[in-house]
């Protein structure tokens, strides 16, 4: 003869059942942490299995090309900066190189030279960024704490050179805002003679872990194929086996007199 606690020990197993086996609809943006305003995903989610996402574009339209019509190109510059507040100094150095090309410009060697420094610096910048916070949301908390350590010492170089952490807006159409400050040397040298080890500390910190190898391993893989069929490029590009760098195959501000390798995974 059934009790009552076995008839409710039986209905709630039968509602768990019920529940596990729903996919549940979520909005993840725009006001998800990890979107930053950017953008909104419909997800489709069976357990942490994502079944479908649909996009919705255009919350990161900020009208800064209308904006643009009405400054002189010197006034763009802070403008452009906060298009990606992770690349400040490169998107800063693009819109200078290309007011430059339409005005037939040419620029200092040692211009190149510093605006080069600048825009590998900014790109380990935003690089600490993507690394610290892509542990972080997958559960590997500790090394975005590490991460965040070296990006202090690049934004301590940015407020060296131009007084902002952010947006130094250092970049000028026919050079820069001004000479290296002093001290600045010293500061890149003691920052690159650290980054190695802790290169290696960040790794130490993940390829063990087994919260990130759970969560990462084997998730979102993308063929060679695929990538080039979908006109991938960047490190998403690398990351799939394509030996493609703009830097290499069409150079520019000298990149074509260093000597660098492009950073490529195997192939999937």
């Amino acid at each position: 003869m059934a009790t009552n606690q076995d008839t409710n020990t039986s209905a709630q197993a039968e509602a768990s059942e019920d529940i596990s086996s729903q996919e549940m609809l979520l909005n993840m943006g725009p006001q998800h942490p990890s979107t930053h305003g950017v953008l909104r995903l419909v997800l489709e989610l069976d357990g942490e299995t994502i079944l479908s996402a649909a996009p919705t574009i255009g919350y990161l339209h900020t009208g800064i090309e209308k904006t643009t019509e009405q400054k002189k190109w010197q006034q763009v510059i802070p403008l452009v900066e906060r298009m990606d507040y992770l690349s400040a100094q490169s998107n800063s150095l693009a819109f200078c190189l290309s007011v430059e090309q339409l005005l037939g410009v040419d620029v200092p060697q040692r211009v190149r030279d510093i605006r080069v420094l600048i825009a590998e610096l900014q790109r380990i910048n935003s690089h600490l960024v993507w690394l610290g916070t892509h542990g972080m949301e997958v559960g590997a908390v500790s090394v975005m704490l590490y991460c965040f350590g070296e990006r202090e010492l690049l934004l301590n170089i940015n407020e060296m050179l131009a007084g902002f952490r952010m947006f130094p807006s250092y970049m000028r159409i026919g050079g820069l805002r001004e000479d290296l400050p002093r001290g600045f040397h010293d500061a890149v040298r003691a920052f690159l003679d650290r980054l190695p080890p802790k290169l290696d500390e960040y790794e130490d910190l993940l390829s063990q872990n087994e919260i990130y190898l759970k969560r990462a391993q084997g998730v979102g893989v993308i063929s060679k194929d695929d990538a080039v069929a979908y006109g991938l490029v960047g490190p998403i590009a690398r990351a799939a086996g394509v030996v493609y760098d703009v830097r290499r195959y069409f150079p520019y501000l000298g990149y074509d007199t260093y000597e660098f390798s492009v950073p490529v995974a195997i192939s999937a």
